[in-house]
């Protein structure tokens, strides 16, 4: 599977995750939201770029539990809850924030 933005093709899995990780960027976040009718507000690219960093230092995408604990030692408890995350996305905030992010599955999400 694949898409395009601004003349350039995008290939994902068959759950629309990026086969290359370093294809990301905004706009791709963007695409992905819009096809889940999900708007992208500060809250949601402050979990974003929180799970890039993670991804970037763990090498692995936290499974819900870990993305919240993490998110509340980093954020405050007002964030790294998991009501607060299903707000933002309805999906599984690991799951459907980790596909924004650009980043593989979780490990653990069905």
């Amino acid at each position: 599977m694949a898409f395009e933005i601004n003349g350039k093709t995008y290939e994902t899995d068959e759950e629309g995750y990026l086969a290359n990780l370093s294809d990301w960027n905004a706009d791709v976040a963007d695409h992905m939201a819009t096809e889940d009718d999900c708007d992208l507000s500060e809250n949601h690219w402050e979990v974003i770029k929180f799970l890039r960093d993670y991804y970037e230092e763990y090498q692995i995408a936290p499974a819900v539990r870990v993305l919240t604990k993490a998110i509340g030692k980093r954020l405050g408890k007002d964030k790294g809850n998991s009501k607060y995350l299903y707000e933002l996305f309805p999906y599984g905030p690991a799951k459907q924030a980790c596909k924004y992010a650009g980043l593989p599955k979780p490990t653990g999400c069905v």
